[in-house]
């Protein structure tokens, strides 16, 4: 008890609180629509879009966030417009992008910086990562995104499910599919200072997969993703303190433990 309490005294930590608790929430809810969607792997292959742009920036002195927020988003518009009119699958197009933006960045960073702490917290995660601008900065966006997503709950309901009677009645399918992608980038960028980009795709489809696993509605999987994926990331961190171990692999694997545990609960359940 003593630790825990000694823990919330240091302001890294306390930042890491915030930021993580936000990222997991926002991750969460939309993970469930991109996982029903079949495009969940569009976390991973942003991670390396943004991680190519964080490489770059780096190499030419300019501030990380800035610079691949908006790469990042314009890559998650070209994915969607690649599987909507491309014969190439969801899948493919992912894979393209995701090892040449991977392949890019890691090519940057050997010509000029080398692996240097900063680039290996984007490539891991660093619990010291974030300072207060950032945190600000993270704040802001992760509101913007829980705030559009409620607004627009029912239209991307709408569109996960039946894409075809959700144009006929008159939804604006393609705009619905580009906000969840954009909202999705955003995510992504700022979960990455936390998770790193090898482990933040991790944050979007765990909690859908194991809320799945117990409840069947939408609306019902959306929340218990939601609460999953925040108390997963408390356990994870504060574990992470505990023991000295990564904070993103340490919350990737509370969360495999929590799949592990909904997928042996609806067996049981079945039984």
């Amino acid at each position: 008890m003593k630790l825990l309490l000694e823990m919330f005294t240091y302001p890294f930590i306390v930042r890491a609180f915030v930021v993580g608790i936000l990222v997991s929430l926002c991750a969460a809810l939309l993970g469930v629509p991109l996982v029903l969607k079949r495009y969940s792997m569009i976390g991973d292959g942003l991670s390396h879009v943004s991680f190519g742009a964080l490489a770059v920036a780096l190499a030419c002195g300019w501030a990380p966030l800035p610079v691949s927020i908006p790469v990042v988003i314009a890559a998650a518009v070209l994915l969607l417009r690649m599987t909507e009119s491309s014969p190439m699958g969801a899948d493919a197009a992912i894979a393209v992008t995701s090892a040449s933006a991977l392949a890019i960045g890691v090519m940057v960073t050997s010509l000029t910086t080398g692996m240097t702490t900063d680039v290996d917290s984007y490539m891991f995660g660093s619990i010291l990562a974030m300072d207060r601008s950032d945190v600000a900065l993270s704040v802001a966006l992760c509101v913007s995104v829980l705030t559009l997503f409620v607004l627009f709950y029912h239209k991307l309901f709408a569109i996960t499910f039946d894409e075809s009677f959700s144009r006929a009645t008159g939804v604006k399918v393609g705009l619905y599919n580009t906000l969840l992608s954009v909202l999705t980038a955003l995510t992504i960028v700022l979960g990455m200072r936390l998770m790193g980009a090898m482990l933040i795709s991790s944050l979007v489809i765990f909690p859908a997969l194991s809320a799945m696993r117990i409840r069947k509605s939408f609306q019902g999987v959306v929340l218990c993703a939601g609460i999953m994926s925040v108390v997963s990331f408390c356990l994870g961190l504060t574990a992470s303190y505990l023991v000295s171990t990564p904070v993103g692999a340490t919350v990737v694997a509370v969360n495999l433990a929590a799949f592990l545990c909904c997928c042996a609960f609806a067996a049981l359940r079945r039984r």
